[in-house]
């Protein structure tokens, strides 16, 4: 029996649970004056993270603790003056799409998209490259020299000399590395939504230690799974057979989850061609349910005894939901609630099951009744029926009745048309090797990801979020993004991808790689030359990207989708600033004619574009317009949403016709007005005929 606490809450506790909601990697064990362990503030890890300098006063307790985290930590801080520059020749729809492809550090990337995409990534997938030192396309041995890594570890004197006796070597291959990821989980957590997760793959060499660093990043209590990838057995291995990978699985806050009811299944073999029939039939019939229901039952029985679907055959009805069978509406167990459930033709109390009602109270049985999950019997005879689709659809998802329980009916049907997912994933690595090498025309990347397996992954954690936003910066062979696709094609969502890579130098990789990493690295460069673009890792992903599109628009693909195969190049690039805008005290007397405008001479006005949205904290992929009035080009992002002129020479006849619309924003260029006066009087007729709109110069 729980003892009463019998005094005042312990406040200190409370604060120490609101910072760690903020910052989990401040929060950690001590021990308390009578040794028991209890929560306590990391005082030098909260002070790091909210300085801008690097905090000395290292003390013991439980962490991860590497040389360089202290430098990680300030570096994912640390503020950036770039900007992501908008390429429409080498992107696909760019007017329209909804995806974003950018090339550049993944880190500046990272930052960079903070304020548009704050807290709205549902999904990041991420496979870093691993701790081996043999892939060619990263540098992924990040590892310090022995020197430095002795210095930083106190191992060494001034001069060089050695201080302890036997030290310690075999850190400084894992120092580097986490670095590196540290600073990049850091910044994309602020990126994930509250019902957000991250799975990152992984393998052996730093699983240990980047589980402890997600636990440290988003807290203990939000880890979901490890899974296990088994992707083959390795015949040449000296002891055992290395065939497997790692994924990691995280949440932002995994209470969000379990308030929001969220339940992860998916289909068993055979289910989804039933579903694919049905969307068949409407095509043909529409919301003619009963003559679908009629050729749906002649589907299953021409077909044989060994199609998967077979089983499935109880699925039978159709409705708007699609096909469903009828469900045990009791208590399970029994002494279920009892109350009456007026017949709306009878205008009787339909009788009760035996073992009661599998609602707990009446108004969750109207409002499952008035949403269509059950449907009333020809009279008050027969208890009304509880359906179960085999695509459940959100009202089916609730607390009083787990609709993916195993229930036995008088078919002897244990089983529904749903799983949930083992934590082991069973792939030949062969597989997506052999669709790549298919689809590029040649070997292009060595170890790329199966991007099926990634698509039903990204369906299984989305049953609620039917056009998430999906991230990946390390795209790598780009299997995220054709992941996203393919789930769009086959599951009718409309998910977005942002993906990033590092324009990292191919014919640099060939000079410094030998046999198979070579071959691989010169089949990329044969392909960039067919396509007439630069010999750059970046230029293969989006090559790729490119051939999936159009591959997962072959064939029948699901209706609800949008067909969204697009997507929009921004790259990394030094701000649209010159360096008068920022440091305007450091330039001489003598520069200042040469630096009369704020803004570089190379950047046209939808680059200046694109660093406003980032500034205001717009997305990225929303519609934007051209147009010329008065002579000048106006940009239109999202209708009203923001409206921008960077031209010089503006007159009054064009503030008022931009007023006019009453934009959310308006920006404009500072040597767009001629004088002060001239910005002045656009002030006030903003001020007079849109004082909603938010104005700005640059």
């Amino acid at each position: 029996m729980d003892k009463m606490k019998m005094h005042s809450p312990d406040l200190s506790q409370d604060n120490i649970a609101k910072i760690r909601a903020l910052f989990p990697d401040c929060v950690t064990e001590a021990a308390d004056e009578q040794g028991n362990i209890r929560l306590a503030i990391d005082f030098d890890q909260l002070r790091q993270t909210l300085s801008d300098h690097i905090v000395e006063g290292p003390q013991e307790r439980y962490r991860l603790d590497w040389p360089g985290k202290r430098e990680a930590l300030l570096t994912a801080n640390a503020p950036i003056a770039k900007t992501l520059r908008p390429c429409r020749e080498e992107s696909v729809d760019f007017d329209t799409t909804q995806n974003l492809f950018i090339e550049g550090d993944n880190l500046d990337a990272l930052k960079l998209l903070q304020e548009s995409y704050l807290g709205k990534v549902k999904l990041i997938y991420i496979d870093p490259p691993y701790n081996t030192g043999k892939d060619f396309i990263y540098r992924d041995k990040f590892s310090s020299l022995k020197a430095q890594y002795e210095n930083l570890t106190e191992q060494r004197d001034a001069e060089g000399g050695l201080l302890v006796a036997n030290p310690e070597t075999k850190g400084r291959y894992h120092s580097d590395w986490l670095t590196m990821i540290y600073s990049r989980l850091k910044v994309a957590r602020n990126l994930l939504a509250e019902d957000g997760l991250i799975f990152i793959s992984i393998d052996d060499v730093e699983q240990a230690a980047l589980k402890q660093l997600c636990a440290e990043i988003f807290g203990e209590k939000n880890f979901i799974a490890q899974l296990t990838w088994e992707k083959g057995r390795k015949n040449d291995a000296k002891f055992f057979s290395l065939g497997h990978e790692y994924m990691l699985v995280y949440a932002r806050n995994q209470l969000i989850l379990r308030e929001r009811g969220e339940i992860w299944r998916e289909e068993k073999p055979g289910a989804k061609e039933i579903w694919d029939e049905f969307v068949r039939l409407r095509s043909i019939h529409g919301d003619n349910f009963s003559l679908m229901e009629k050729e749906l039952g002649a589907w299953f029985a021409e077909l044989p005894k060994s199609h998967p679907s077979k089983k499935w055959s109880r699925y039978k009805r159709i409705d708007k939901n699609g096909p469903w069978r009828d469900d045990n509406i009791s208590w399970p167990g029994g002494d279920g609630p009892r109350y009456d459930v007026i017949h709306p033709v009878t205008k009787q109390p339909c009788a009760v099951p035996e073992r009661g009602w599998i609602y707990s109270s009446h108004e969750t049985m109207m409002e499952k009744i008035k949403s269509g999950i059950v449907e009333f019997r020809a009279d008050h005879t027969d208890p009304p029926q509880r359906k179960t689709h085999i695509r459940p659809i959100p009202e089916e998802l609730d607390d009083d009745a787990d609709i993916f329980e195993e229930v036995d009916d008088e078919q002897g049907d244990t089983e529904l048309a749903t799983q949930v997912r083992p934590s082991v994933i069973y792939k030949q690595s062969q597989v997506a090797v052999k669709y790549l090498r298919s689809l590029m025309g040649g070997k292009v990347f060595n170890n790329p990801k199966d991007h099926e397996e990634l698509a039903k992954l990204i369906v299984y954690a989305t049953p609620r979020n039917p056009d998430a936003i999906i991230m990946d910066f390390f795209a790598g062979s780009g299997s995220t993004a054709e992941a996203v696709l393919t789930a769009n094609a086959t599951a009718g969502t409309n998910h977005k991808f942002v993906v990033v890579q590092l324009p990292e130098d191919l014919d640099q990789a060939a000079s410094a790689t030998t046999g198979a990493a070579k071959k691989t690295v010169q089949n990329a460069i044969k392909l960039l030359d067919k396509v007439g673009r630069p010999h750059l890792l970046s230029e293969v992903t989006k090559e790729r990207i490119r051939r999936a599109g159009m591959e997962a628009l072959k064939g029948n693909v699901s209706e609800g989708w949008n067909r969204d195969v697009g997507f929009r190049v921004l790259k990394v690039d030094s701000s649209n600033m010159s360096e008068v805008y920022y440091s305007p005290d450091e330039v001489s007397q003598d520069e200042l004619f040469g630096q009369v405008d704020s803004v570089k001479s190379d950047r046209t006005g939808e680059d200046l574009l694109f660093q406003v949205l980032i500034d205001w904290g717009v997305e990225l992929t929303l519609p934007i317009n051209r147009e010329t009035l008065h002579g000048k080009t106006v940009y239109s992002v999202d209708g009203n949403a923001l409206i921008a002129c960077f031209d010089t020479g503006v007159t009054d006849e064009l503030v008022k016709e931009i007023a006019a619309r009453a934009p959310l924003r308006a920006v404009f260029r500072d040597t767009s007005f001629a004088r002060d006066a001239d910005r002045i009087n656009a002030e006030q007729l903003f001020r007079q005929l849109s004082p909603v709109t938010e104005l700005k110069a640059i």
